[in-house]
């Protein structure tokens, strides 16, 4: 036998049956969107950061009250919610559908008070303050589109976010999805509620008004 050639290497192929990765294919496409969309935020973030650092007259506009405490507020009002929403997923796994409704109800509560808060600071901005996404009296006009533009996404993404659990709860509630859908719209419902700890400070925190 010749030690120089090496044996074939035998072709390993998928027969089917569970998935090889372990995972279902709704959590999977589920996180393979998220991943996409966790690098629309980043860019968004980034270039964002970008802009203000770069721009000498950069605004920060945004007083202790109410635009911080109004950010704060949605801020622990998101943060409940990821508590409800870790409490349906559970109840779901329990089989207990009833209790699992009841937490994704509140989750949805928390979600529409998070977008009722956020559109009125935009009206406040934008009927008060004369903010718009091209101009604000205040200086750089960049702060008025990176504000409306990665706020809005997001609460886009919550108003998304409220219509799909509103979906989950009642086809969970009529026995027509399974724990694994709860646990699923429970991962986009985090995903959206972490996008906002990194908006909440770079958006808020670092233009808060100087005294």
């Amino acid at each position: 036998m010749n030690h120089t050639e090496t044996e074939p290497i035998a072709e390993i192929t998928w027969a089917g049956g569970p998935s090889p990765l372990a995972v279902n294919k709704k959590k999977l496409g589920m996180w393979l969107f998220l991943l996409s969309d966790s690098i629309t935020f980043s860019c968004l973030l980034i270039g964002y950061s970008y802009v203000r650092i770069a721009s000498p007259d950069w605004p920060r506009p945004f007083e202790f009250y109410p635009a911080i405490v109004k950010a704060t507020l949605m801020t622990l009002i998101l943060l409940t919610s990821s508590l409800t929403m870790v409490l349906a997923v559970h109840a779901a796994h329990k089989n207990n559908r009833a209790r699992a409704v009841k937490y994704i109800l509140f989750t949805m509560l928390g979600g529409i008070l998070f977008d009722i808060i956020h559109i009125s600071e935009w009206v406040n901005l934008i009927l008060n303050e004369h903010v718009t996404p091209f101009h604000n009296p205040w200086g750089s006009p960049l702060l008025g589109g990176s504000f409306f533009g990665i706020t809005g996404l997001h609460m886009l993404h919550v108003t998304i976010g409220v219509i799909y659990l509103g979906v989950i709860a009642w086809g969970f509630g009529k026995k027509k999805f399974a724990a694994e859908d709860v646990e699923v719209s429970g991962l986009y419902w985090h995903f959206v509620d972490l996008v906002w700890m990194f908006v909440f400070p770079l958006i808020y925190l670092i233009n808060v008004a100087p005294k």
